[in-house]
């Protein structure tokens, strides 16, 4: 797979049936590894390790009904109460992160009305903070740690 610009982690690699899984630490189980799946592993670690964010509060592929249809958001962080507060949505290395991905996490953002959206493919990561008092938000320049939400 390819390096990307998150740090590295000791990942769990399986092999079945010629296909590879990759352990994914949130979901306590090996899912098929994709390239998006890369990522998502690779982004989580930092989230959890590097960025402090608390391991129960942070789930990956979460369903929501969006206008009808389910749709899953990569992943969700979660407030004490159980409510969401931010959404991150993964894309492979190769994809490019466009208006079209930020339109999809806002179509998911119409049902969660989280304070923080993250894009991320790997290479290049986008984190954004909504202020829906001034009905505004604010592109960060980096990920904020757990502490600075």
């Amino acid at each position: 797979m390819l390096e990307l610009n998150l740090p590295p982690y000791p990942f769990k690699i399986a092999n079945k049936d010629g296909k590879k899984f990759i352990f994914d630490v949130l979901r306590k189980k090996y899912v098929t590894l994709t390239p998006e799946e890369w990522v998502r592993q690779h982004f989580t670690h930092y989230l959890l390790e590097h960025k402090g964010y608390p391991w129960g509060l942070l789930a990956n592929e979460i369903q929501l009904n969006l206008n009808g249809m389910k749709r899953r958001c990569d992943t969700v962080l979660y407030n004490r109460n159980l409510t969401a507060r931010m959404i991150i949505e993964y894309k492979a290395p190769n994809v490019e992160i466009t208006q079209a991905v930020f339109d999809q996490i806002t179509r998911y953002n119409m049902v969660l009305k989280v304070e923080y959206l993250i894009v991320s493919n790997g290479i290049h990561h986008y984190c954004c903070h909504i202020d829906y008092t001034t009905h505004s938000y604010t592109f960060l320049p980096t990920v904020p740690a757990y502490e600075e939400l």
